[in-house]
């Protein structure tokens, strides 16, 4: 009875956090932004991505209210003909320049090093810099939105998650708990103005900066061999006294991040371990998840077999408190929530397991991406 009861009040004060983030701390660009006056340079570094790039380049191309709009593309090695693409879909428009990247040097993960690349050769006028990737496409008015938003908060670094596709089964375990992670464990008005670098998060497929804020940090080359680049250097930004904000871009923005079981499963393994750090604090961390989100069903049924009405009623208070967490989190970033979000007790098995493979794999040297090794 007293374990039932902790497990509903735990779950329950986590679901209020996240109602709280979504409902007053999470920013939200403007539907409607102003012109956006200054030079901003948009940085798309593309690695194979023929198949898919498409959509991505259309949406930049089609971008309102920045007239100093300028698109950087890099491709990084590409092997399926992503340049030609590019070459296709942009013809002669002015605004766009086509780099070829580079093998990326000893002690860099090659995305940070196309990162790089494209920080280093944007326009030198440009005063924000804008980091897509392949597999997001924009609305007409999301730079001028994101840019707007990053001078209204006066912040170093905005993070505007976009809004997660699902189509298959995998996806709708997997993809959802992003952000549902950072709405209920992560305090958005700490993280903003705290120093500390612990408290920061961001999400590299729509990331934007200004630019002397991140040249003051090093850029990518202070984070030239991590894995997680895109929170490691949301932390590089605090440490050299920065700020940094998260925002709702499910307005802005939509991004399938993987096709397939096979991509989605190494996508995540190949990140995890470096999300936890040492094993034992993702044991830890995996452990409270279960206990929290996976143990509340089962010991309700159990307790409904057992004859004890009670406990079956607290657990299940449990359960249904920790779906509404996954209601919040879907219904303030734009996510589908019915019927995924009963299910997440066993999205927060699959999490748990791909953990487990991540630090598996890191440990036999066995992860890659894209063809290059990320440890």
């Amino acid at each position: 009875m007293t374990g039932a009861l902790a497990l509903l009040l735990g779950v329950a004060v986590l679901t209020g956090h996240a109602l709280v983030n979504a409902g007053r701390w999470l920013r939200r660009p403007a539907d409607r932004p102003a012109e956006v006056t200054e030079t901003v340079a948009v940085l798309l570094p593309l690695r194979d991505e023929a198949d898919r790039v498409t959509p991505c380049l259309r949406a930049l191309l089609a971008q309102r209210g920045v007239p100093g709009l300028r698109i950087v593309v890099l491709d990084d090695g590409s092997t399926d003909g992503t340049a030609e693409v590019v070459r296709a879909v942009a013809g002669d428009d002015p605004r766009v320049t086509l780099l070829t990247g580079v093998a990326p040097p000893p002690g860099w993960l090659g995305k940070p090093h196309a990162c790089w690349q494209l920080a280093t050769r944007a326009d030198p006028a440009a005063t924000a810099l804008v980091f897509v990737d392949a597999d997001v496409v924009l609305r007409p008015h999301a730079v001028a939105a994101a840019v707007g938003e990053l001078r209204a908060a006066r912040v170093t670094l905005l993070s505007p998650y976009p809004r997660i596709l699902v189509a298959t089964a995998a996806d709708r375990l997997v993809q959802p708990l992003l952000q549902w992670l950072w709405l209920t464990f992560l305090p958005l008005r700490a993280m903003e103005r705290s120093p500390r670098p612990s408290l920061a998060a961001a999400g590299g497929q729509f990331l934007v900066l200004d630019r002397a804020g991140y040249v003051a940090t090093g850029g990518h080359a202070a984070v030239s061999d991590k894995v997680l680049e895109d929170v490691e250097l949301a932390r590089a930004v605090k440490r050299a006294g920065g700020r940094v904000a998260l925002a709702d871009g499910s307005r802005l923005a939509a991004c399938r991040m993987y096709d397939t079981w096979p991509q989605l499963r190494d996508g995540y393994s190949k990140s995890l371990w470096a999300s936890f750090g040492h094993p034992g604090a993702a044991a830890a961390v995996v452990a409270l998840l279960l206990t929290l989100y996976t143990a509340p069903p089962l010991v309700a049924v159990g307790a409904a077999l057992a004859g004890a009405p009670a406990v079956a009623g607290l657990a299940s208070a449990a359960y249904a408190a920790g779906v509404a967490g996954r209601v919040v989190a879907a219904r303030a970033t734009g996510g589908r929530w019915w019927p995924d979000a009963l299910a997440h007790p066993v999205s927060v098995v699959v999490l748990g397991w791909l953990t487990a493979r991540s630090y598996h794999l890191r440990k036999r040297r066995r992860l890659s991406w894209r063809g290059r090794p990320v440890t």
